[in-house]
């Protein structure tokens, strides 16, 4: 228990032994070290956010600008590890406000930290909720910011380069994708010698930067099947993850492992090397070990879909339905938490694969019955969340249950009507989404449309 103590006063700067004495001293676990924030647990950083509110708040406060950005900081580690719009939106907030601060008090760098503080959080918002849209936001923003002094700058082109990224994939502008990793260059060599300087928060802010650009190489890679690039990310990976320590920044590593091990299984699907797809599916389990589901939900989340992509590649590597199993449970495991939160755009791509994992193995073992619980799954769920309630749920929904209607079709090699009632869910699904402007899910309901013409036309 002394031996606790000890390490808390160690990592915290907290003596455990005078609570009220440290209490006087600074607010929250961490006193604005954000480099601490990765060491909390989900209810504690909700506490740390609250702490962070009041500090700001508190009337004589100094500088009162700089409260106010730590108190967005951990409102957006909170909304990006629970999916809790309701976090992002008092981030936002908070962003604003010290923005409109420093901008009164004619201070550029401290102004530019705010706008690249509001731009982060804009493209946390477009990747939890498809709400693509705040990807314009986030640019204005970061325009303004990238002509400040110092680190701000560099951490303004890297959000730009990724930005820049995210928008030319989604136009399936691959040189652009390119010419947006290639950006990165210069900025992650600014921040590389920032966090020489500054230590903690900065290594942190690059080891997040270098993350984006393996997930951008990555990205094109799978779309070009380039397998130099995928070496190229895998490095990237394999620097990023050296300079942290999983025990002390956990969840950085695990995203940068996970990065290595979905690197390895590209590698592997496109040489055919089972052992590739077999380091990368060890490297996707380790990169769960650091992190629980009471830490962080939606790292823990998105940890157990990409074993369970990692998985599946490695079923299809292989034909072992006992692979295809193994990825169906990493996707109701993440699905558990995901669920919670319906409108998150990570919740389709699970339900996806989910649905292509239970057609893989009904194919391969020949078991309808499979297939008949799955769809049994998808309808109960249709009937207990109406359209109305939760559209792009529902419209989710529609589409996994019209890939089980395909696959009983390529099973069977017999058409009972099923094909008319997958194009009929997927056409529901793709308006809904094109009216919601979620644009990356209209293009799955595309492709699932396009598909099921071509069955007809077989």
């Amino acid at each position: 228990m002394f031996d606790f103590g000890r390490d808390l006063k160690r990592l915290f700067g907290v003596d455990v032994g005078a609570p009220a004495r440290a209490a006087a001293q600074r607010d929250g676990l961490t006193g604005g070290d954000t480099s601490l924030l990765e060491l909390l647990d989900l209810r504690l950083l909700v506490n740390e956010a609250r702490s962070a509110d009041v500090a700001a708040g508190r009337i004589g406060a100094k500088d009162r600008g700089h409260r106010l950005l730590e108190a967005a900081v951990v409102w957006r580690e909170l909304a990006r590890r629970s999916g809790d719009a309701a976090a992002l939106r008092k981030g936002a907030a908070q962003a604003e406000a010290a923005a409109k601060i420093f901008e009164a008090e004619h201070r550029p760098e401290s102004l530019a930290a705010a706008r690249c503080e509001q731009a982060t959080l804009a493209v946390l918002g477009a990747d939890l909720f498809g709400d693509e849209g705040l990807h314009a936001a986030a640019g204005a923003t970061l325009t303004l910011a990238k002509t400040a002094p110092g680190s701000r700058c560099a951490m303004a082109e890297a959000l730009l380069a990724g930005l820049e990224g995210r928008v030319a994939l989604g136009e399936n502008d691959l040189d652009r994708a390119l010419a947006a990793a290639e950006a990165f260059e210069a900025p992650l060599r600014g921040l590389s010698a920032a966090r020489r300087v500054k230590g903690g928060a900065s290594r942190l802010l690059l080891a997040d930067q270098r993350a984006a650009r393996v997930e951008l190489l990555l990205a094109c890679a799978a779309r070009l099947k380039d397998r130099a690039l995928t070496e190229v990310a895998l490095e990237e990976a394999k620097t990023a993850e050296a300079g942290l320590d999983p025990d002390f920044e956990p969840l950085a590593w695990s995203r940068l492992e996970s990065l290595r091990g979905a690197a390895l299984v590209q590698l592997g699907e496109l040489d055919g090397e089972i052992n590739f797809i077999a380091d990368g599916v060890e490297a996707l389990a380790a990169a769960l070990e650091p992190v629980t589901a009471d830490h962080s939900p939606m790292d823990w989340a998105r940890a157990q879909a990409a074993l369970g992509a990692g998985l599946q590649a490695m079923g299809e590597a292989t034909t072992s339905e006992r692979c295809f199993e193994r990825a169906v449970t990493c996707y109701d495991r993440a699905s558990h938490i995901l669920k919670t939160q319906p409108a998150l755009s990570l919740r389709a791509v699970v339900a996806n694969n989910r649905a292509l994992s239970l057609a893989r193995c009904a194919e391969l073992t020949a078991d309808l019955a499979v297939l008949d619980a799955a769809e049994m799954a998808f309808k109960s769920e249709l009937a207990a969340t109406p359209g109305a309630r939760d559209p792009a749920a529902w419209a989710v929904t529609q589409m996994n249950l019209a890939r089980l209607y395909e696959a009983r079709v390529e099973i069977t090699g017999r058409d009972d009507g099923r094909l008319d009632r997958a194009a009929m869910a997927l056409a529901s699904a793709f308006d809904i989404f094109a009216e919601l402007g979620l644009r990356s899910l209209t293009d799955l309901a595309a492709q699932g449309l396009q598909r099921v013409k071509q069955a007809h036309a077989a």
